[in-house]
C-alpha cells in the first residue's frame, strides 16, 4: 500500500486471450487494478487505437509497440510469455479454435461427440 518497494510482482492472469482487458484493467491512468500508479497519457491514447483498430496486423503491430513502451517504462516488467495449446479426441466435432487464442471462443453449442 505505501509502494515502498524496489520490485514488486502482480500477477495480472486474465481469461480473455484480448490485450484490452489487461490494458484497461492494469496499466490505463486511474485504472482500479493499476496497482504501481503508472500513467501515460501518450500509452492511454494508443491503447484506445489499438481497441478499435480494425486491421489484426496494426493492431498487433500497436499491441507490440505499447509492450514495449510498457517494458522500457518498467510498468509492466515481462518475467515470461505462457504459452499454451489444445487437444482433444478424434471424436470431439464442431469446434472451431479461435485464432487469437485458446482460452476464448469454448462456447460448445456448435459441438458434438461422433461415436
Amino acid at each position: 500500500m505505501r509502494k515502498d518497494y524496489t520490485v514488486g510482482l502482480t500477477v495480472s492472469e486474465n481469461g480473455l486471450d484480448d490485450p484490452d482487458q489487461q490494458f484497461y484493467e492494469n496499466f490505463i491512468c486511474g485504472a482500479e487494478r493499476n496497482y504501481s500508479g503508472y500513467c501515460s497519457p501518450e500509452v492511454d491514447a494508443w491503447v484506445d487505437r489499438q481497441s478499435v483498430e480494425a486491421d489484426p496486423e496494426n493492431r498487433k503491430q500497436l499491441v507490440w509497440e505499447i509492450e514495449r513502451k510498457l517494458a522500457e517504462d518498467v510498468a509492466r516488467p515481462v518475467i515470461f510469455y505462457p504459452v499454451s495449446g489444445a487437444c482433444w479426441q478424434p471424436d470431439f466435432k464442431g469446434h472451431t479454435m479461435m485464432v487469437n487464442g485458446n482460452y476464448n471462443g469454448w462456447r460448445l453449442e456448435d459441438a458434438w461427440l461422433d461415436k
